[in-house]
């Protein structure tokens, strides 16, 4: 099971594995928002034009295609980042304008942490190069002045 798991490790690398871990969490979040839905205050920009069992499937979507970008090439995988970017940045615009039309100031808290606990994250992940080493500093050349 080990060299298995190394095997995988190693196909995926760093960006990979962070695809993964995501995907699967808003998979099962999207199915969690089906099977025990919580409170629906702050997003009624959602609710009014679909029940949140509808948003739910938008989770899933983008958590399946986060998992599965993340056994593509590295340059590939971007729409894996995309994807996982979309559903967090709705729902913190959702709570954002609650916060703005006043029907939920709570909201606030719930957007800023989306925003900087998701969606900075994810764009963070995505500009970084899979092996990032620090480059050695090139020797000074015999003759010419540094």
């Amino acid at each position: 099971m080990c060299a298995a798991a190394w095997r995988l490790r190693q196909h995926l690398g760093r960006r990979g594995i962070f695809l993964l871990i995501v995907g699967m969490g808003e998979t099962f979040w999207g199915v969690s928002l089906i099977t025990d839905p919580p409170s629906t205050r702050g997003l009624e920009l959602l609710t009014n034009v679909c029940a949140l069992r509808h948003w739910a499937w938008l989770w899933i979507l983008a958590g399946v295609v986060t998992s599965a970008s993340a056994f593509l090439r590295i340059g590939r995988d971007r729409f894996g980042f995309v994807a996982a970017l979309v559903p967090p940045t709705v729902w913190a615009i959702a709570y954002a304008t609650a916060v703005v039309t006043g029907t939920y100031s709570r909201g606030a808290y719930i957007a800023v942490w989306y925003l900087t606990s998701h969606v900075g994250v994810i764009l963070w992940a995505a500009t970084v190069p899979e092996h990032s080493v620090p480059h050695l500093p090139r020797p000074a050349r015999k003759g010419k002045a540094t």
